[in-house]
């Protein structure tokens, strides 16, 4: 806890009351002395022989007691360290046809986004959620934010079409967590064949949904790697089911399954975790799997009550020394 702050510091002015008291009081001893002096001459007392060295300490506690509720008043504010998650999660969905297949119901695409709803409530203000579609290309559905409705309203407007490249939802969603655009080493496509600096993101994931039915370039493996060297860590989550099943679209009947070789390669070199997710309820359970960093952040609290207390402890102990000493209070 750092030095506080002070929201009214001109209740500090209460203070100077203090010197008075001081004053007041040793002129109050000195009354006491002479009193004391002129009734043992007449022989109405007995002489004391010396002074006593602890009668100033219930003064001193009673004045510090006002001192400090003084300070209370001036309503103090500290910044106090507390630890909490944060980060960056991009939530990158596979949106290419083989999501609309039904082994996991209602659909592997449904299924993946009612548990990114779960997902995105249990999280907390600190941790910024983004949102990557990606199919033959990737686009941000949502750039990282805080704002839960904003990502769920992307979520839900996510719709399964054309093909698969995990290479550019991993690219796109590095995209997203760095806020500019990257582009990978020989991505002939986008016009370069440099890479492009990305920098490092501690603490931000990756969560690829996906049957893993890789279709088109870039290769996801080398993304992992930058991912990796970015500090981004990529948790595949393979939706679907190794046996596969057969998808009617347009008249035509298009066989899928789960290819899981790739996003566990994938998981291994960027520091993630794959997952197998059968069902809605499994998937719900993978996300609360996604590791953040815990950071320290100093946050101001108003610490009135706190000094208050102290004030209270000392006007206590005051008045019961005084009493034990005196048998009254003052």
């Amino acid at each position: 806890m750092s030095l506080p702050s002070l929201q009214w510091p001109w209740a500090l002015l209460g203070l100077l009351a203090i010197p008075v008291v001081v004053v007041a009081y040793r002129r109050l001893l000195r009354q006491q002395s002479d009193r004391r002096a002129d009734l043992a001459r007449e022989g109405l007392v007995v002489p004391t022989a010396r002074r006593d060295r602890w009668r100033h300490v219930a003064p001193v506690l009673l004045v510090a007691a006002l001192a400090v509720m003084l300070l209370a008043l001036s309503r103090p504010v500290a910044a106090v360290a507390e630890p909490r998650r944060e980060g960056t999660v991009i939530l990158a969905f596979d949106v290419s046809t083989s999501m609309a297949a039904k082994d996991m119901q209602p659909t592997r695409l449904d299924a993946a986004k009612a548990a990114a709803k779960g997902f995105v409530d249990k999280q907390p203000a600190t941790v910024k959620i983004g949102v990557v579609a990606f199919g033959g290309s990737g686009i941000v559905a949502q750039q990282p934010t805080t704002d839960k409705d904003q990502v769920l309203a992307s979520v839900n407007r996510l719709t399964p079409q054309g093909e698969t490249s995990l290479g550019r939802g991993i690219l796109t969603s590095l995209s997203a967590i760095a806020g500019k655009p990257i582009v990978s080493n020989g991505d002939t496509e986008n016009g370069s064949n440099g890479e492009t600096p990305i920098g490092y993101y501690q603490g931000s994931a990756i969560v690829l949904l996906t049957d893993g039915e890789n279709t088109s370039g870039p290769d996801p493996v080398n993304l992992a790697d930058l991912s990796a060297a970015a500090g981004v860590k990529i948790y595949p989550i393979g939706l679907g089911s190794a046996a596969g099943t057969v998808l009617q679209m347009g008249g035509f009947s298009i066989a899928t399954h789960l290819d899981e070789d790739a996003l566990k390669q994938i998981a291994q070199i960027s520091g993630g975790t794959y997952y197998n997710a059968t069902d809605a309820t499994s998937l719900s359970q993978v996300y609360d799997s996604v590791q953040l960093s815990w950071v320290s952040r100093s946050v101001p609290h108003e610490i009135t009550s706190l000094v208050a207390g102290i004030a209270t402890l000392l006007l206590l102990a005051g008045a019961v020394v005084s009493v034990l000493r005196r048998g009254r209070v003052i």
